[in-house]
């Protein structure tokens, strides 16, 4: 494949960016993405440490606050968080709850949790749900190829095992 760019050089390196929302991608030659500021050796950084990077720069002066105390059980401090992304241990979730929140609201839209329900495998709720869901696999089949006493079945069966939830 060419270089979106130059057009003349096989591409190497291939450069996706979102902007206002929408997604593009680039296959570029080193030339081309040398000269986007992208280096094919330089190591990929996870999304969300940039996001963070970027979050935090200058908050603490903006608001006239010094950088919050590290957390007492592991040490990890608001700036360990920016630059690497994650957190030290359970613990720090309670230390930096107010900056925290901030940081997922504007991540998730919300700071209660409203999407889907993590489930151990093997667990009675993991296996009652991908029960569920195959069966309404089977009944989206049946009632595709019109067969309708099976798809009254399937209907029968989610009907139950939802009022025994």
């Amino acid at each position: 494949m060419n270089c979106d760019n130059c057009g003349e050089r096989q591409a190497e390196i291939q450069l996706t960016t979102i902007e206002d929302g929408e997604m593009s991608t680039l296959h570029l030659c080193s030339v081309c993405a040398s000269e986007k500021g992208v280096s094919a050796s330089a190591p990929a950084k996870a999304p969300l440490v940039d996001f963070l990077a970027q979050l935090g720069k200058g908050s603490e002066t903006e608001s006239g606050r010094l950088p919050m105390d590290p957390c007492p059980y592991c040490g990890t401090t608001a700036a360990d968080f920016r630059r690497t992304g994650r957190l030290g241990c359970a613990e720090c979730w309670v230390h930096f709850d107010e900056r925290l929140r901030g940081l997922v609201r504007r991540l998730q839209g919300s700071v209660q949790h409203v999407g889907k329900l993590y489930v151990h495998a093997g667990s009675e709720i993991g296996d009652r749900i991908g029960e569920l869901a195959a069966l309404r696999r089977r009944l989206q089949r049946a009632v595709d190829t019109e067969d309708f006493e099976a798809a009254a079945e399937f209907r029968d069966r989610i009907r139950e095992i939802e009022a025994s939830s």
